[in-house]
C-alpha cells in the first residue's frame, strides 16, 4: 500500500486571495475523486477558500469536505504523521517539526515542491530537479506545471471539457457580447469602460466583487448596475470554483488574471486577455512574452498582432481602445485558435496525473 502513495499532505499558505488556494484545492480534489488519493490541505488562511467551496467552515480547525481532509495551519499546528507525498505549494515552507518527521520516515516520503505556472523555456530544464536538504536526509523535488510537455502539464479533470461542450450545447443564442471581468486593482478598468462605452454592439459585463468591483465603482460611481449606452456593467456574486468555469464558458471574452483563472479561461476555449501578477523592475512582462510566443504560434500574422497588441495594452496602460476594437472585430478568429490550442494542451497529460506518476517513479 506504500507503495501506491495514497497518503498525500499539501500545505497552501495564501499570498493572492484566491490563486494559491484555488489551485491547491483543484489539486486536492482530482487526486481525491480520480486518483483515490487521501488527502490532507493544509491552509494558513481557511476564510480564503470557503468562497471557493461554499461547504467549507472556515471557522473550524479540522474538517472534511468532498473527501478532502482540511486543516487551518497555524504556528502552532502539529501532524501526527507525514503523508507518503508532501505537495509544499508555491516554497511555503514546511514546519521545522513537520520536517524532522520526515526525515525519520522509512521509507523516506516524495517530498514536491509545486512551482507556479511558467511559459519560460528554463522551467524544462529545471522540471523534476532534485533539492537534497542541507542536513536532513531528504531530497526535494521541483515539479513545474507548464504549456510544454517536457514539465508537468496543466490542471486539467477528466470530465472537464466533455462538461464544457454539454453546457455550451444547451446555451440558448443572445445577441448581447458578453464578457467577464476579473482583474488587479492595476488593470486600466477606466480605458476598458470608455472603451466598452463606445461599442456599436450590445455588451453585458459581469464584475465580481472585490478589486474588480472597487475598480468599477471608483470610475463610475454608486453600487451599480450602470447601463452606459447599449453597455450593461453588472455587478455579481463571487463565484464557486465550479460556477465560475461555467462563467468562463458562457462569456464571449474572459478577463482573467494570476493563474488558476487563466488556465481555467483557456480550457474554456473563448477569447481572453491575461493581466500577469505584476512584478518588480518588468519581470512580469518577461513572462507574458514567454507564454504568448507559445500561445501565438502558428496564428496568423495578422491575428497575433491584434492579440499581442490587446495583452499589452491591458498589462501596461498603452492605448487600450483601438486595441479593444480589433480583439473584438477578430474575436471568431481568436476563438477558432483557442479550440485548437485547449485540443493540443488536453493532449498532454493533466497536473494531477503527472504529479502521481512522478511520485511513483520516485518509490
Amino acid at each position: 500500500m506504500a507503495a501506491m502513495q495514497l497518503h498525500w499532505d499539501i500545505f497552501c499558505r495564501v499570498i493572492d486571495n484566491y490563486g494559491d488556494i484555488g489551485v491547491c484545492w483543484r489539486l486536492a480534489r482530482q487526486l481525491a475523486a480520480e486518483h483515490g488519493r487521501r488527502v490532507r490541505l493544509w491552509v494558513d488562511d481557511p476564510a480564503s477558500l470557503q468562497p471557493l467551496c461554499p461547504a467549507v467552515d472556515p471557522a473550524v480547525d479540522c474538517q472534511s469536505v468532498a473527501g478532502i481532509e482540511i486543516h487551518h495551519w497555524t504556528e502552532n499546528t502539529t501532524v501526527d504523521h507525514p503523508a507518503e507525498v508532501i505537495i509544499e505549494a508555491f516554497a511555503c515552507e514546511l514546519p521545522s517539526a513537520y520536517l524532522q518527521a520526515m526525515a525519520a520516515m522509512e521509507p523516506k516520503p516524495c517530498w514536491i515542491n509545486l512551482e507556479y505556472l511558467t511559459a519560460e523555456a528554463w522551467a524544462e530544464s529545471c522540471h523534476g530537479m532534485a533539492s537534497p536538504h542541507p542536513t536532513l536526509p531528504l531530497t526535494k523535488y521541483f515539479f513545474f506545471p507548464s504549456f510544454s510537455v517536457s514539465c508537468g502539464g496543466l490542471l486539467r479533470e477528466n470530465s472537464l471539457l466533455a462538461k464544457r461542450d454539454g453546457f455550451l450545447a444547451a446555451l440558448p443564442e443572445r445577441d448581447e457580447l458578453e464578457i467577464s471581468l476579473f482583474c488587479y486593482d492595476s488593470a486600466p478598468v477606466a480605458g476598458l469602460l470608455d472603451a466598452l462605452a463606445a461599442s456599436p454592439q450590445a455588451v453585458l459585463c459581469h464584475v465580481p466583487p472585490s478589486k474588480p468591483l472597487a475598480a468599477v465603482e471608483a470610475y463610475l460611481g454608486g453600487h451599480g448596475p450602470w447601463p452606459i449606452g447599449q453597455v450593461l456593467i453588472e455587478p455579481i456574486a463571487f463565484r464557486p470554483l465550479d460556477d465560475y468555469d461555467r462563467l468562463l464558458w458562457q462569456c464571449d471574452i474572459n478577463f482573467v488574471r494570476g493563474e488558476d483563472s487563466f488556465v481555467r479561461a483557456q480550457w474554456a476555449g473563448k477569447p481572453f486577455i491575461w493581466q500577469i501578477y505584476r512584478q518588480d523592475e518588468g519581470a512580469h512582462l518577461i513572462k507574458l512574452e514567454a507564454f504568448l510566443a507559445r500561445y501565438c504560434a502558428g496564428m496568423d500574422g495578422r491575428l497575433e498582432a491584434v492579440v499581442r497588441r490587446m495583452f499589452m495594452a491591458w498589462n501596461t496602460g498603452g492605448e487600450l481602445a483601438p486595441a479593444w476594437r480589433d480583439f473584438v472585430d477578430h474575436r471568431l478568429a481568436i476563438a477558432a485558435h483557442n479550440r485548437r490550442w485547449g485540443r493540443c494542451l488536453a493532449s498532454a497529460p493533466d497536473l494531477a496525473t503527472a504529479l502521481v506518476n512522478f511520485c511513483a517513479a520516485k518509490v
